[in-house]
């Protein structure tokens, strides 16, 4: 069956992509801190806009009021690049590798129910697992590892391709190969 690999490769590789979860939920505490740092400078400028720039009393100077500017805009960023961190893995390899993942699986039920020449059934099974390795794989390497020759790979676009050549012969397979038996290879 030639399916199996693909069946096999998306249930262990829906493990990785699906464990990034895990990852995030652990940025997850650095985004708390930086979400109370940021409410503590920024609600610290409310206060003194409220009170018209004086506090306990006292008007504030210029460079006092900057300092406080300062320390807020510091703290948005600091807070945008910890969401940054996090949306860059859920929307990259989380999102892409669990479907990439899904994807194979399906291929490979329906690839055993495809009468059509093995060397044909072998390149569609191979598309999707070449297409999830270099696309969700890069986008894995590149943005949780941080290895940057894996941009290099994914900005060529072989994996999108790879999966889309997948999917694309596998549609025009079915219409004319598809059998209600799971086929013996």
């Amino acid at each position: 069956m030639i399916g199996k690999k693909n069946i096999a490769f998306g249930f262990i590789y829906l493990v990785f992509t699906a464990s990034l979860g895990i990852v995030m939920v652990d940025k997850y505490e650095d985004f708390g801190k930086a979400a109370v740092e940021k409410q503590a400078s920024v609600g610290r400028l409310q206060a003194l806009k409220g009170n018209g720039f004086e506090e306990e009393l006292e008007p504030l100077t210029a460079m006092q009021i900057a300092k406080a500017n300062t320390a807020g805009i510091l703290g948005i960023n600091k807070l945008n690049n910890v969401e940054a961190e996090i949306d860059a893995i859920k929307g990259g390899p989380h999102a892409h590798g669990n479907l990439e993942s899904v994807l194979n699986i399906i291929a490979g039920l329906t690839l055993c129910f495809i009468a059509a020449a093995s060397w044909l059934k072998q390149l569609i099974s191979w598309l999707f697992i070449v297409g999830a390795v270099m696309h969700s794989g890069m986008l894995f390497l590149a943005r949780v590892f941080e290895y940057a020759w894996a941009n290099t790979l994914l900005e060529t676009g072989i994996g999108p391709i790879a999966v889309l050549a997948g999917l694309l012969l596998l549609g025009i397979v079915s219409i004319k190969s598809f059998s209600n038996k799971v086929v013996v290879d």
